[in-house]
């Protein structure tokens, strides 16, 4: 590593150049750029904030190591810098002093990486953390780090021996996985974590890094032999049904560097309990549990986007074909007989009426399929069966929507609670497939059939009336706050939650409903569209990696992705969010004004055809689009500088996945 760091890489009082993080990367970075090792000092921070925005990098014990792969990165980099005041890194135990900036290119070849991995697994060395805390002059700390010094013995206490069990012949075996999204410091930081927990409690633990030097398999027949297996990790576990059919922890990777002797009592209780996890079926870490710390409306949320992210499909598919049908054969298309008794294939009228009762069918499984997975991702595949049967209910007795919401929130959380059970050895085969799918689907049912379903439905009808009525000032002040929603945090939670209204909206059919959802549309095309317009306008006020996302956020703002803006909004928020939230509620009240209607879910432009009023919902868009690019434009000129702060290159196929 000695090639990677030198004492021209080190600042040992970064504190008096730097007190946030992004100001620290910049001082590390210039180092970097001084040697040649960068080539693009703004480009190459612009993928260190883009790193840092997937999930903070500080660890505990007052360490931040970010780091990014870009390809502005000539040769593996490092870089050090000690602060005395500390600098926040999002560690749940406070700021760092001490800071790593890892810098790989894009192409770094595995041992280059394999060696940045050394360096994590250093990081949880004790005696390592104290001589850098220790070194009085940047060349001892660029020694140190690059391996030609050795680091004094930690003083830690000795770890006692685990005491022998006289029941167990063997010791308590476990698999795990570790991933990151750069697969350069966390996925091998977990890994020692793991494995120096596992000695403490005599535990064997065997731990595959899927990093980005690759990764080798574990031997199949060390998880054959396992008795339990955890995953910490924040990208997809590669081959994951590999690890089936054996009690399991799923968490992000932070969990395996900051607990993981929780983690491994965790695995150790399922497997006393004989919880199985189908570890092939899991559709993606934490989304369950969520990490400690998180609040109960983190985990709300994610269960609630778990349930609507498997009902979109079917709101794009039903709604895309009703409003097919309805453009081919007018609104009494919806009176037109069943296709089985009545069709001709000469008949526009007919192939209307198929594409409008396909996708009516399609419909009605949008609450039981929003139940169902609300239900999944909080109790995994055991919440399925009550979930559907809850959703099933609450269309039954026209609950709606909202029904469908409880219904898989109920569900769930009657599956976890039978899973914390503890059951008899000769009843864990059949929990799976009768137990719980029976106790669950009885206590759902009795619950929305009885107890819950009958007011639900009452508030899903009022709700529904309400929508209708609106008029006049009412109806504009709505979409004001609708455009306002999908502005404020550009794809963030509260984008999500006006979005998840409105998709709900459609099930019900109502003009009301389809008028929300033009609105939410229209509203979220603004933001990206407006940063391409002024960025067309007046580039000079923008960075060049702020002009070139101009180009596609034209596309992206098009296709109603409103995430398209949020490298705009990272660089300087406080004018580009404002900005975007003028234009977004102008839109959106211009398009509840003009009656504009909906029955699609997604499509921006390319569903201009299926819009009620479709030229003026083009002006409304346009209306909020020049509002937002001319406040922007006004907001940058007061400037007297350029802006300096990062901004994330923009990836449009991975933002319009995300969308």
């Amino acid at each position: 590593m000695s090639q990677m760091i030198t004492a021209e890489l080190v600042d040992l009082h970064l504190d008096l150049a730097a007190d946030s993080k992004e100001a620290a990367a910049r001082a590390l970075a210039e180092r970097m750029a001084a040697l040649g090792r960068v080539t693009d000092l703004d480009g190459f921070l612009a993928d260190v904030a883009a790193r840092e925005a997937q999930m903070p990098t500080g660890l505990d014990g007052g360490i931040g190591i970010p780091h990014c792969r870009s390809a502005h990165v000539t040769e593996p980099t490092l870089a050090f810098g000690r602060s005395a005041a500390g600098i926040d890194f999002g560690a749940p135990d406070g700021p760092a002093d001490l800071i790593f900036l890892i810098a790989a290119p894009a192409g770094a070849d595995d041992a280059h990486l394999s060696i940045l991995s050394s360096l994590a697994r250093q990081l949880m060395d004790d005696g390592f953390t104290a001589a850098l805390r220790a070194a009085t002059t940047a060349g001892e700390a660029a020694a140190l780090i690059g391996g030609e010094e050795a680091a004094p013995e930690p003083q830690a206490e000795q770890v006692p021996e685990p005491e022998s069990q006289p029941h167990e012949t063997e010791p308590f075996r476990i698999v795990a996985v570790t991933s990151c999204p750069t697969g350069i410091a966390h996925t091998y930081m977990a890994a020692e974590s793991l494995e120096r927990a596992g000695r403490a409690e005599g535990v064997e633990i065997a731990v595959e890094t899927q990093g980005s030097s690759g990764f080798t398999r574990l031997d199949p027949a060390v998880i054959e032999a396992a008795d339990g297996v955890i995953f910490a990790h924040d990208v997809p576990v590669r081959d994951k049904e590999r690890f089936a059919g054996k009690p399991t922890v799923d968490v992000g990777v932070k969990a395996g560097v900051n607990r993981p002797g929780e983690l491994i009592a965790e695995v150790r209780d399922k497997a006393a309990r004989g919880e199985i996890t189908e570890a092939g079926a899991k559709p993606s870490p934490v989304e369950a549990a969520g990490e400690p710390g998180e609040g109960y409306g983190t985990k709300l949320r994610k269960w609630l986007m778990s349930g609507v992210s498997y009902m979109v499909p079917f709101v794009a598919a039903g709604g895309l074909l009703i409003a097919l049908g309805f453009a081919i054969g007018g609104y009494k298309v919806s009176d037109a007989p069943l296709v089985t008794d009545h069709f001709l294939w000469t008949d526009s009228g007919s192939w209307a009426a198929l594409l409008f009762q396909v996708g009516g069918v399609a419909f009605k499984f949008l609450v039981p399929v929003l139940a169902g997975y609300i239900a999944y991702g909080m109790a995994d595949r055991p919440g399925l069966v009550p979930g559907f049967v809850g959703g099933a209910i609450a269309l039954d007795i026209k609950a709606g929507f909202l029904g469908g919401l409880a219904a898989g929130l109920i569900a769930g959380a009657v599956v976890m609670a039978i899973q914390k059970a503890r059951i008899p050895a000769p009843l864990r085969g059949i929990m799976p497939v009768v137990v719980i799918p029976l106790i669950s689907s009885a206590v759902v049912g009795f619950l929305m059939f009885l107890v819950i379903g009958e007011p639900i439905s009452k508030l899903q009808s009022a709700l529904t009336g309400w929508l209708n009525g609106l008029g006049g000032a009412n109806v504009i002040v709505l979409g004001v706050i609708l455009g306002l929603m999908m502005c404020f945090d550009l794809g963030g939670p509260l984008n999500k939650v006006s979005y998840t209204f409105a998709v709900g909206g459609l099930a019900e059919g109502s003009d009301g409903s389809f008028k929300v959802m033009a609105a939410v549309m229209a509203a979220g095309m603004v933001p990206p569209l407006a940063m391409a317009l002024a960025t067309t306008v007046r580039g000079r006020l923008f960075t060049r990696a702020e002009r070139e996302n101009g180009k596609a956020a034209w596309v992206l703002g098009a296709s109603f992705v409103t995430e398209g803006a949020i490298p705009f909004a990272a660089a300087d928020p406080l004018r580009v969010i404002p900005s975007a939230m003028a234009g977004g509620a102008v839109t959106g009240a211009l398009s509840m004004a003009f009656g504009c209607t909906l029955r699609a879910p997604h499509g921006g432009i390319f569903v201009v055809p299926l819009i009620g009023n479709a030229f003026l919902y083009l002006l409304a868009v346009a209306a909020g689009t020049v509002v937002s690019a001319g406040l922007v434009i006004l907001l940058k000129g007061l400037r007297k500088q350029q802006p300096e702060s990062p901004v994330p290159a923009l990836d449009e196929e991975k933002v319009a996945v995300a969308a």
